[in-house]
């Protein structure tokens, strides 16, 4: 083949090298706008991982990459006058320079043709089999075929200067320095025996109020000498953009997603040349994670094994590549996400304590977690967990300490008179099991089992305050002294048998009402017995499908809130520790919360103020009877995921009302507003909206949302991003789920239902030969673990 790489950064020169490998045959040009030793950026990282890719990929060029690297484990973050250190990380530095140098030789070596100082502004110029754009993250390719690729660019928020010093670090460091403009943070690295890379960044609103966009380059790096010199022991700070003045050197990430790979170019033979996009061209990665260059070179080293794996298909072997890479870098750029948003909201976290602040910078991204920190470095994570622990119960412990630490999610948790155990919630979870709205065995049984199995706070599912109010004919209620008789017993069956605590999830259906029970047809309509339905404007959930409610009126307003205010006091009279507003998903209190559904123009609607107006009346209401030693929580959607709708923004100005109206905590979940939702899924995916609304409002949270084990748990609650964790579909699948996870990470201070304590060594064992026999099959040769499959067979 005849294979053109624009851009000779690490993606076109590791492809083009790996592809003349592959087949000494193939002609391949590498056309770079720069001369071979420019470089614009100092130091680039990698961490092992990416080293054994490279490894197999070309040992040749890996070794005398591997020799040019720097490498170090720790990770040290100065905030507020402290130093913390972890470490186990596992991280590599090398010089940009070197490393294009380093594939430069190897690539005329195997017979790669290097053009420098040509920009390519016309890939019709070249022709060619393959054209290769990885021309970087303002790619002029990318441009001209905007219309295929569809890209999608996303200018951060933070402003950041790539400068380089003397001073050698020797830990990957982290700096956050105050000033009376706001926050600035320094990432800093050794990479070589002379040099370390030292990043300056700070968001554009306080890069702006001190001056920097009007100062010279000269006088910003003065102005960042000055701000970090107890950091840099008298070294001054360097820039090799000599091609940038002033305040041209300060740049905005720019986050890339394209949602095609590949243009296929027609040719005058009636054929096709595909133009694939790598590297910076396809997607960027905030240097924040330090997987830029890692996903240029993974790029490379993807399309030449699917182009082997296809030698007679081209077509094929694209398809493959942008399959197979598409999935791993939106992986990356996920953590990426999350990491830049944390340095972006640094002055949301500067309220913790150094110890907490490292933690959640250490987790920012969430590829890191609890355990996986544990397996770094143990002694860190058992000092932090005995300092967490102290904060938690005010016990005084030695934070030296490297064994028995109490993991985050077992420490206890205090709202106003209410005290949980742990900080593991049972999430409110439809059952629709009721019949006329009375909760029976079924729910004695479903509350009961849960609260013996551990968790701290069992709740029940949402109980609707009126018949109108039910989802569907099988969901419970509390209006009428059946009801609350029947809660009665469940509630004096959970304190008299377990230390768990339970609440009440108040709410009505609205516009959401009158439906089947799930499994017969979830948000259909009733297929007879309808009633009437009520929300803030008339709406149909299901276009062509829902019942359309009617908007309420100002008297049947009063009597919903009044509804509220005798459910909340029956809830009261049933013994109840705890009580849950249901403001969110949909249901009539949202209704009036999202504009999506609120279309009133009387005082109930227009403004979020105006929106929020109703709710908060009917909180105020329940509020004032509910017992002043007992917590209140509101459920929210933090975000409707349609545009036009709420979204997090919004939620934590929802929040800060609901707090000031005495709300305690804010149970923080998202979407079902409307089928018109986009809602983005994965890993603890709401907890971003938790970690918002408690660190910017300022009240406790609930986070919810495909939280699935204790790893999760403890790194939810350890880094400040919530205070408690409802689990939901882990808890149908297994009641005594947080007992379950104690004993799988080896935690065995739990108290077990003394019915079930026989069970409890039994688990323990059997957990425990599990790590081990994984332990030895980690460390065993292929060979080992052959035989230890076969004994087992």
């Amino acid at each position: 083949m005849r294979i053109v790489c624009i851009g000779g950064g690490p993606a076109g020169l590791y492809f083009g090298l790996l592809m003349k490998l592959q087949n000494p045959a193939h002609e391949v040009s590498v056309v770079e706008r720069n001369r071979p030793y420019d470089t614009f950026g100092w130091g680039v990282v990698f961490s092992d991982q990416t080293l054994g890719n490279l490894r197999a990929a070309d040992a040749k060029s890996a070794e005398m990459i591997l020799d040019a690297f720097n490498h170090w484990d720790d990770i040290e973050i100065h905030f507020r006058g402290s130093k913390v250190r972890s470490s186990g990380h596992g991280f590599c530095g090398i010089g940009r320079k070197r490393l294009l140098n380093i594939l430069q030789a190897r690539c005329e070596e195997v017979g790669v043709k290097l053009v420098f100082e040509t920009n390519v502004t016309d890939d019709d110029a070249y022709g060619a089999d393959l054209i290769v754009a990885c021309d970087g993250a303002n790619s002029a390719v990318r441009q001209k075929y905007a219309a295929t690729y569809q890209p999608d660019i996303d200018m951060r928020d933070c402003r950041f200067v790539w400068l380089g010093t003397n001073k050698l670090f020797d830990a990957f460091t982290f700096a956050f320095e105050k000033t009376e403009w706001g926050w600035f943070q320094a990432h800093a690295y050794r990479f070589d025996d002379n040099t370390s890379t030292f990043i300056v960044e700070t968001p554009e609103r306080v890069w702006r109020a001190a001056g920097l966009d009007e100062m010279s380059k000269e006088e910003s790096i003065a102005f960042c000498e000055r701000l970090f010199a107890k950091y840099l022991d008298g070294h001054p700070l360097m820039s090799n953009a000599s091609h940038l003045r002033g305040s041209s050197q300060w740049i905005r990430f720019p986050r890339v997603v394209n949602r095609q790979w590949v243009h296929r170019k027609p040719r005058a033979d009636g054929g096709t040349t595909p133009v694939v996009l790598m590297g910076d061209a396809a997607h960027t990665a905030h240097f924040s994670i330090g997987s830029g260059t890692k996903l240029a070179l993974e790029d490379a080293i993807e399309l030449a094994t699917s182009i082997a794996a296809h030698p007679r298909d081209l077509d094929a072997a694209l398809d493959h590549y942008t399959d197979v890479r598409s999935v791993d870098v939106l992986r990356i750029q996920n953590a990426a996400r999350n990491s830049t948003e944390w340095f972006e909201h640094v002055d949301r976290y500067v309220s913790f304590e150094p110890e907490q602040f490292a933690y959640s910078l250490l987790t920012r991204s969430q590829r890191i977690s609890h355990e996986n920190l544990r397996t770094r470095d143990a002694r860190y994570l058992s000092s932090f967990e005995n300092w967490l622990a102290s904060r938690a119960d005010g016990r005084a412990r030695d934070t030296n300490q490297r064994t028995k630490s109490i993991p985050p999610m077992f420490t206890p948790f205090t709202l106003r008179g209410v005290t949980l155990k742990n900080r593991v919630v049972v999430s409110p979870m439809a059952q629709y099991s009721a019949v006329d709205g009375v909760a029976g065995d079924y729910h004695l049984m479903h509350l009961g089992a849960r609260a013996m199995g551990g968790a701290a706070l069992v709740m029940t599912e949402m109980t609707c305050v009126s018949p109108e109010a039910r989802i569907t004919p099988g969901c419970p209620g509390m209006y009428t002294p059946e009801h609350l008789r029947a809660w009665r017993r469940i509630v004096d069956f959970v304190h008299a048998n377990s230390d768990a605590k339970i609440g009440m999830q108040l709410g009505h259906a609205g516009a959401k009402a009158s439906t089947r029970v799930s499994w017969e047809g979830i948000d259909q309509p009733l297929p007879d017995g309808n009633w009437s339905l009520v929300s803030a404007s008339p709406q149909q959930y299901l276009k062509g499908v829902s019942q359309w409610s009617r908007e309420a009126g100002r008297e049947e307003l009063r009597e919903i809130q009044q509804q509220f205010v005798r459910a909340a006091q029956m809830a009261e009279e049933a013994g109840f520790d705890w009580l849950e507003l249901h403001c969110a998903h949909g249901y009539f209190l949202s209704s009036f919360l999202s504009p999506l559904t609120n279309h009133r123009t009387d005082e109930y609607g227009g403004s979020l103020a105006n929106r929020l107006r109703y709710p908060l009346e009917v909180f105020a209401a329940i509020r004032e009877v509910w017992p002043a030693h007992k917590p209140i929580s509101v459920r929210i959607s933090a975000h409707d995921w349609v545009e036009g709708g709420n979204t997090p923004d919004d939620a934590v100005e929802i929040a800060r009302a609901f707090k000031a109206a005495g709300a305690d905590m804010i149970d923080v979940s998202s979407g079902q507003v409307s089928k018109e939702e986009k809602p983005v899924y994965g890993r603890m995916f709401q907890t971003p909206f938790s970690d918002r609304i408690r660190n910017e409002a300022g009240i406790s949270t609930i986070a919810v949302g495909a939280i699935s084990e204790a790893d999760h748990v403890n790194s939810i609650i350890a880094a400040g991003r919530a205070d408690l964790c409802a689990i939901a579909r882990p808890h149908l699948a297994n009641p005594a789920w947080t007992l379950t996870e104690a004993a799988k990470i080896g935690y065995l201070d739990v108290t077990w239902p003394k019915q079930y304590t026989a069970a409890k060594s039994q688990l323990e064992r059997n957990l425990e030969r599990e790590r081990a026999m994984a332990g030895q099959n980690a460390r065993a040769t292929p060979a080992e673990r052959l035989q230890r499959a076969e004994e087992l067979v």
